[in-house]
């Protein structure tokens, strides 16, 4: 027995040997370090924003029904661009798509280099007139107050496309003659799925025959505080996308009165399906975790570096950590979230049909193929009918060895060396996933800072990005466009 015990105790004190060599040493310092910090370039802070002021009042807001588009203040926005970027629109060839979306596309000498394309997106999401008296500005005011601007769009996605045309003219200003042609995208629909915008300027230029370099769109932030022991801030590249579909379940019956109800109703019948999916949950996958993680291990403390180095061991205990919360969970698997219900239109009337949608939002080792098939499995009535509607698949994953990756993250970098750079999955939808065909370097990136607080509001109240950000934003796409167009080497 004492023989016994010797022998646990030895393995014990090797297995902990093992993990704590393996915390303290598994994750090397893999960040690009810096040799030449960018200088910043001279902008005229004032004139910058007041253009993106005026850019946040006109109100190019996108509903999900296209028949509410407001034509006029689309084609307003557009006179704004050309009266603010006189130079852009000079030198550029513009093509406008399905009306609204904007297409330039600045010609390059170099016919061995392909093009690059810089992504955003004009419209915005509407504002909830609940919450309207919650604003501490008025949404649509563009106001500038304590060095912050205010107003939808402000931090999505009009600071992208403001950012771009400011450091285009820039660059035009002083002279540029661009070897690799450089183009800007912006759609004009974004918020509903981009299929007017995006998706037709992603098929004119399939239809030229254009392979790009490089796509950069929204997306990614510098994420402040956002990850479990990382304190330096992070800016979030991403390489890859999550996909999402709505499944439509249908239930049947005859109906009548609700003083003799069957055993079953179809709401009964329905919400059932509905409690038997949430209680099924789609595998979890960290490999998009650990691929951020490996980027910035070392610079997390022991307690989280521990389990993520040690995953050969740990790994159902990290995946339970993560499961635990609705961000880190929607990270490592495909989401399921009942979001609309129909039954009745009276309280003493039973359905004759009951209606359910429910929106998976798909991790990329799933397809909405396999999700109608755990859809079938998990409910496994057949009085419950079955319709997908409104899909796209999640993305493939873009390489971090691209010219198109490290210029990004070299660039922050030498902008500013206190900002870390990691590749992760986007758990929303956004344009780019319309450009695949046209490159295998597909990236997400915006040059703005959120914390926990800030992040809600994304699409919610209070939208609001400070000076000192959108400026930043401006110094980093100047770097990245006149990088591109030079046709410059990496560091």
């Amino acid at each position: 027995m004492k023989k016994l015990f010797a022998v646990i105790t030895s393995v014990l004190i090797i297995l902990i040997a093992v993990v704590l060599f393996r915390g303290f040493n598994y994750f090397s310092d893999v960040q690009y370090q810096v040799k030449s910090p960018l200088a910043a370039v001279d902008v005229d802070s004032d004139k910058a924003v007041a253009h993106m002021s005026k850019a946040i009042q006109i109100r190019t807001i996108s509903y999900d029904d296209p028949s509410l588009l407001d034509a006029e203040a689309f084609l307003a926005f557009h006179q704004h661009l050309q009266q603010s970027f006189p130079l852009v629109h000079e030198r550029t060839q513009l093509t406008k798509v399905s009306d609204y979306s904007l297409l330039y596309f600045l010609p390059g000498s170099d016919a061995s280099l392909k093009p690059a394309l810089f992504m955003g997106h004009m419209d915005v999401v509407p504002v909830d007139e609940a919450t309207a008296d919650k604003w501490q500005q008025a949404p649509f005011s563009g106001a500038v107050v304590d060095n912050t601007i205010w107003g939808r769009g402000a931090i999505d996605d009009k600071v992208t496309v403001m950012a771009l045309l400011e450091s285009l003219e820039l660059l035009l200003a002083e002279g540029l003659a661009p070897k690799r042609g450089i183009y800007f995208a912006f759609g004009h629909d974004e918020e509903i799925g981009g299929t007017a915008g995006a998706q037709k300027i992603a098929a004119l230029l399939q239809q030229q025959n254009v392979e790009l370099e490089f796509v950069l769109d929204e997306g990614g932030i510098i994420a402040e505080g956002l990850m479990a022991g990382v304190e330096q801030p992070v800016a979030l590249i991403g390489v890859a996308e999550k996909g999402f579909v709505n499944f439509r379940l249908t239930v049947s019956s005859e109906g009548g009165h609700s003083s003799q109800p069957p055993e079953h109703t179809a709401v009964g019948i329905l919400s059932q399906a509905i409690v038997n999916l949430e209680a099924s949950s789609f595998d979890s996958d960290l490999r998009f975790t650990q691929q951020t993680f490996a980027t910035v291990g070392a610079y997390a403390d022991l307690g989280t570096r521990l389990p993520m180095a040690n995953l050969w061991l740990l790994e159902p205990v990290v995946k339970q950590v993560l499961l635990s919360g609705a961000s880190s969970a929607a990270g490592i698997r495909t989401t399921i979230a009942p979001t609309m219900l129909k039954g009745s239109s009276k309280s003493n009337i039973l359905p004759t049909e009951a209606e359910a949608v429910v929106n998976f939002r798909i991790f990329p080792n799933d397809n909405i193929a396999s999700i109608q098939a755990h859809i079938e499995k998990v409910v496994d009535d057949p009085r419950v009918k079955i319709s997908s509607f409104m899909a796209n698949e999640a993305s493939t994953a873009a390489p971090t060895d691209s010219f198109g990756y490290r210029l990004i993250e070299q660039s922050i970098r030498r902008l500013d060396d206190s900002i870390l750079v990691a590749p992760y999955l986007v758990l929303g939808g956004t344009d780019s996933k319309h450009f695949y065909p046209l490159s295998d370097n597909v990236y997400r990136f915006m040059m703005v800072r959120l914390n926990s607080d800030s992040l809600k509001r994304f699409h919610g109240v209070n939208e609001q990005i400070p000076v000192k950000d959108y400026l930043q934003a401006i110094q980093l796409y100047y770097a990245l466009l006149k990088q591109t167009a030079n046709g410059e080497s990496l560091e």
